[in-house]
């Protein structure tokens, strides 16, 4: 421990030493060039050193995007790209869109009778690789692999709160362009890993009947 007494001295000793120094030490720099070594409000800053402040940048308050320049002005005549889905259950195809553009199309399974393909508009909420599969009457869980009856990718866009619907892959490629899931959209294994790498969650999906 440091006693106080101590402490107090030497503080008086610092300061004695500092007076020294200013009093008895050669000039500070802003006094090189000046006549008087004195400073007043009079000379302060008339020497060659003279400190001019920089302005400080005018920002915009947070979160105002204002001054940000839109997209369509960096790319004058283009627009940003929107992809959008379209299944047409009589035709057995979903259909990607960009832009209102047809990109491309593929085959698919649709809902069997009494298990129908609920039309309508929605959107993508789920996107699984390799998902898990659980049977929805016996609990028979099923992992990912050649057997697994969603195939490699799942793209969710329909649920009532406990059962989904979308579109995933199959083990039994030979259904393709029949009816005859329970409401899920089944396609080709290679055609639902290219549908996963153009989608994203918020993707409009359109059931048409």
């Amino acid at each position: 421990m440091v006693r106080g007494d101590f402490l107090s001295k030497r503080f008086i000793l610092l300061s004695l030493s500092t007076v020294f120094l200013f009093s008895y030490g050669s000039k500070p720099a802003w006094a090189e060039n000046s006549s008087s070594t004195e400073v007043s409000a009079s000379n302060l800053g008339t020497s060659e050193f003279e400190w001019v402040p920089i302005p400080e940048p005018e920002l915009p308050p947070l979160g105002d995007y204002s001054k940000f320049i839109p997209f369509e002005q960096l790319y004058p005549g283009q627009t940003p790209l929107q992809t959008h889905l379209v299944i047409r259950l009589s035709e057995r195809r979903v259909y990607l869109y960009r832009n209102d553009r047809l990109q491309t199309s593929y085959p698919i399974a649709v809902g069997k009778a009494g298990w129908e393909t609920p039309t309508g508009s929605f959107e993508v909420m789920q996107m699984q690789r390799d998902p898990i599969w659980e049977h929805p009457w016996t609990g028979e869980i099923v992992y990912p692999g050649p057997n697994n009856p969603l195939g490699a990718r799942w793209i969710g866009f329909w649920t009532d709160g406990r059962d989904f619907i979308g579109f995933h892959g199959t083990p039994n490629e030979e259904l393709v362009g029949q009816a005859v899931s329970h409401g899920c959209i089944r396609m080709r294994n290679q055609d639902i890993l290219a549908l996963y790498s153009q989608v994203d969650i918020g993707t409009p999906v359109t059931v048409e009947p």
